[in-house]
């Protein structure tokens, strides 16, 4: 049962505030939690110290392992999905103080951004001039921050929305490309070709990058390897490293490692 994220104060509205920068605080409370469709003006940084997030926005599922973030570009309408025990921050920023993309994408965040994001959710609020001093140093660090490629695609096309939506609940069905175009009434051919024009991506890529985003989500939350592999549907754990490797150049567990440690 997912329950929404709590908020450090309950009335909160971030565009009502002038401030350039909010950070706030944003914890799971040890269930899986959820904040439904919303957007807002500011643009927003969802940011995981601790646990996995997924975000979902128009035609794309963007996966935050720890010490990475999303970048939200403002007035785009989003949901944030939370792992048990997830340690959030979310950074509105109005968008033009920051030379970010008008879309969304993964960066990894730096030691000192994550230092930074901490101690402006902390408020600051008798030293304006601090304040105003970490919030310049965060707007000029956060453009040279490298992009993690994990996204998934998700086509409006309402034969392959209803396959995401399956796959996206059991990610470990194994039907075949043939089997999936039957249950659309579709030729394969044409299921294949429908799959490249709609995500850029053949359907096996394109449900390896589901598998890459749920397991990073898993394996941040503490799963182990076997636990991942298992509800994936894959045949051995080694089976499920190979992909792992090859998709993102480390196996599962160093992978973690790495993007805990970015600097």
């Amino acid at each position: 049962m997912r329950q929404p994220l709590s908020y450090p104060w309950l009335d909160l509205d971030v565009d009502d505030r002038s401030a350039p920068v909010i950070a706030v605080r944003v914890d799971a409370d040890g269930t899986k939690g959820e904040v439904p469709d919303h957007s807002h003006r500011k643009g927003q940084l969802v940011v995981s110290f601790g646990g996995g997030v997924t975000c979902r926005v128009p035609n794309g599922l963007w996966m935050v392992p720890p010490h990475c973030a999303v970048w939200i570009p403002s007035n785009m309408p989003h949901s944030n999905r939370a792992t048990a025990n997830a340690r959030l921050f979310f950074v509105y920023i109005e968008a033009e103080l920051v030379a970010l993309p008008t879309r969304c994408c993964t960066i990894s965040i730096s030691p000192l951004l994550r230092e930074l994001i901490v101690a402006l959710s902390d408020g600051l609020q008798h030293d304006e001039a601090r304040r105003e001093r970490l919030i310049g140093v965060l707007l000029g660090e956060l453009p040279h921050m490298p992009v993690q490629q994990l996204h998934l695609p998700l086509p409006d096309e309402p034969r392959l929305k209803k396959i995401a939506a399956v796959l996206a609940d059991n990610p470990a069905d194994r039907r075949t490309l043939g089997e999936w175009a039957k249950s659309v009434a579709l030729s394969e051919s044409s299921l294949a070709r429908l799959v490249v024009k709609e995500t850029g991506l053949t359907f096996g890529r394109w449900r390896q990058q589901l598998h890459l985003i749920v397991a990073i989500r898993e394996l941040a939350s503490g799963a182990s390897v076997q636990q991942v592999s298992a509800d994936l549907g894959y045949e051995s754990v080694t089976a499920f490293i190979t992909m792992f490797r090859k998709a993102l150049g480390k196996p599962p567990a160093a992978y973690i490692n790495s993007v805990a440690v970015t600097t």
